[in-house]
């Protein structure tokens, strides 16, 4: 019998015992393995156990060596696997996917990055700031997604505007694709107000009726502004659009405007010290139209201004000539800053046909007499709450004959009409660039989400002061 006593391991397995050598395995019961003589065949066996336990050790290499290349053969499948998983969405073009969809882990860009200055340097440093922030991380995110969707609408319709455009057709087309990306959600996302479309001497806050069949021409300056919320977060941003090369002067001058407007914003900064910075900046520009010198003059009596939830005129105002008020930008406020470049005496009046409406955001209960105002009051804090919105938006809710129930609404002093179709004289030329876009001051930072094209106009940025 040979000994069994140099074998390489041994398994149990219930009523067998299993005894390998180097090539030969010998099976036998346990009464067997207990003492009991079994006959085996094992001529091939190792005579000795120096020749047993070199063959156990050429065994042993060659199994590790297939174990390893089974292990890194799984391996290689796992990653192949896990790189199919973390394959991203890309967006189509025309834009259709939602930007939720192409950032499904919820970490939206995030804009450019201006660090703090003077006595607010402090910030960088602050650990208790940088707690506050992350506790305001769901907030910002939802500000980013908004800002995102801003960013990919903006580029698309820059792509498809040109001479011959209804006006109505192309609000509607922007609009559409803000519905889709944002994956519109009644009040919790969706378009913040309404696409402002001003074109030449009509410097802010025009969108077409139903049926206005304004046709947008080669030599317009057309002020593009549009919105974008989540959970009534805003992003307040605007372009704009000139095909003339003659009008580039213009458009230059309120974009360096407002990127000075946003290097001097700022907690504790005063906002009429940033006016006096936009206006020093805009009013160094001058443009040729037709032969004829102009000097870019700031808009006097149109402002930037804070934002707050649902509220896109949150009360303070950024002014873009100097000798504003005293008051101070604060930790935790959201601004849009507007910058409005005139080739005219830099003033605005109202004038044109009433597009935009809103609710009065301090209003409380008012008593109306018409059961119609009523009914139309239940449809708009439905769908609109004190957001801004146009007829448009009420012709796709399926209303209609609703202008007197409207009437009586703006009467009760229910919904009120900003001063909007703001039209300066023919013959001047106003440009906005608003890109209020995301604009973030934290405790060390100022994030900015810029325009994609450098030919973008910004009068409007919009930022909010963080804790950090």
């Amino acid at each position: 019998m040979r000994d069994f006593s140099s074998a390489l391991f041994c398994c149990y397995n219930r009523d067998t015992v299993k005894f390998r050598f180097a090539e030969d395995t010998i099976e036998m019961s346990k009464e067997d393995a207990n003492g009991a003589e079994v006959a085996c065949n094992v001529s091939d066996a190792p005579a000795t156990v120096e020749e047993l336990n070199e063959k156990v050790d050429d065994l042993t290499l060659a199994d590790s060596s297939e174990a390893g290349a089974q292990e890194a053969a799984k391996k290689k499948k796992k990653k192949n696997k896990s790189k199919k998983k973390k394959e991203t969405k890309e967006q189509t073009d025309p834009p259709t996917i939602p930007v939720a969809e192409l950032f499904p882990q919820g970490n939206f860009p995030e804009g450019e990055i201006q660090q703090y200055k003077d006595d607010n340097l402090w910030r960088t440093t602050s650990e208790e700031k940088r707690d506050l922030e992350r506790l305001e991380k769901p907030m910002y995110e939802s500000i980013r997604q908004a800002a995102e969707v801003h960013r990919q609408v903006r580029k698309y319709m820059r792509s498809i505007i040109k001479p011959g455009m209804l006006m109505v057709d192309l609000c509607e087309t922007l609009e559409n694709t803000v519905r889709k990306l944002i994956s519109e959600n009644g009040l919790q996302a969706g378009i913040a107000f309404p696409t402002g479309c001003s074109l030449n001497w009509v410097a802010a806050h025009w969108t077409p009726n139903s049926g206005d069949k304004t046709v947008l021409q080669y030599d317009d300056v057309m002020k593009l502004d549009f919105g974008t919320h989540i959970n009534g977060h805003i992003v307040d941003c605007a372009f704009t659009v000139a095909f003339n090369p003659m009008f580039d002067p213009l458009l230059e001058a309120s974009r360096e405007a407002t990127n000075t407007g946003i290097k001097e914003a700022g907690i504790d900064v005063r906002l009429c010290d940033i006016g006096a910075a936009i206006q020093e900046v805009m009013e160094s520009y001058e443009v040729e139209i037709n032969g004829k010198v102009f000097q870019v003059k700031s808009i006097r009596n149109l402002n930037g201004h804070s934002i707050g939830p649902y509220q896109i005129h949150a009360g303070k105002s950024v002014p873009i000539v100097k000798g504003g008020e005293q008051t101070k930008m604060e930790e935790g406020e959201f601004y849009a800053i507007e910058t409005f470049g005139s080739t005219g005496k830099g003033y605005v009046r109202e004038d044109l046909e009433c597009s935009h409406y809103m609710k009065n955001f301090e209003v409380g209960h008012v008593p109306l007499r018409l059961p119609r105002a009523k009914q139309l009051l239940a449809t708009i804090d439905k769908n609109f709450s004190t957001l801004a919105f146009c007829r448009r938006y009420l012709d796709r809710l399926g209303e209609t004959k609703y202008l007197m129930a409207l009437k009586n609404l703006c009467d009760a002093g229910v919904i009120q009409v900003p001063s909007l179709g703001l039209k300066i004289g023919e013959t001047e030329i106003t440009t906005s660039m608003t890109v209020r876009n995301l604009e973030t001051i934290a405790v060390h930072l100022l994030k900015v989400h810029h325009l994609d094209d450098i030919a973008d106009i910004r009068s409007n940025i919009q930022f909010y002061v963080l804790n950090d």
